[in-house]
């Protein structure tokens, strides 16, 4: 019996997957970085491998991490500020069920896609915390 378990087990912790493409900077050093330190856990859900650079999924892809997206230029979609780290919600690619939210200022930029019940409030600090290291050099929120 504890054979299957852990044969089961192992499978677990070695799928991968395939289906998420690279962004086309995720050869970045910081993208390495990024995904190399990224939690076992985020939001609830276990983490997957990723057959592409820069890619990282938790759960189902209820949230799919891609560094080395074209970072957002100025704009009138909603930004909100989490441990230091601008955040825009892509409002053009996020619906009622799946939100799309990207770095602001920063280079490389990290794409975050949640479209799972997972805790995306603390994902995103656990995730800022991955992406501070990259120097900020603009804002979407004027600083107080």
């Amino acid at each position: 019996m504890f054979g299957s378990v852990a044969a089961v087990t192992a499978y677990v912790l070695t799928q991968r997957d395939p289906g998420v493409p690279a962004a086309k900077g995720a050869d970045a050093p910081h993208c390495r970085r990024i995904t190399g330190a990224a939690p076992d856990s985020l939001g609830g859900f276990s983490r997957w491998d990723s057959d592409a650079s820069g890619v990282a999924v938790w759960g189902n892809r209820d949230i799919v991490l891609r560094c080395g997206v074209t970072p957002p230029g100025p704009t009138d979609d909603p930004c909100v500020v989490v441990n230091g780290v601008d955040w825009v919600v892509d409002t053009r690619q996020s619906t009622p069920t799946r939100k799309v939210i990207v770095t602001y200022g920063r280079v490389p930029a990290t794409q975050v896609v949640f479209t799972g019940e997972g805790k995306t409030d603390a994902a995103l600090v656990d995730l800022s915390g991955l992406v501070a290291p990259i120097r900020q050099r603009a804002h979407c929120v004027d600083s107080v």
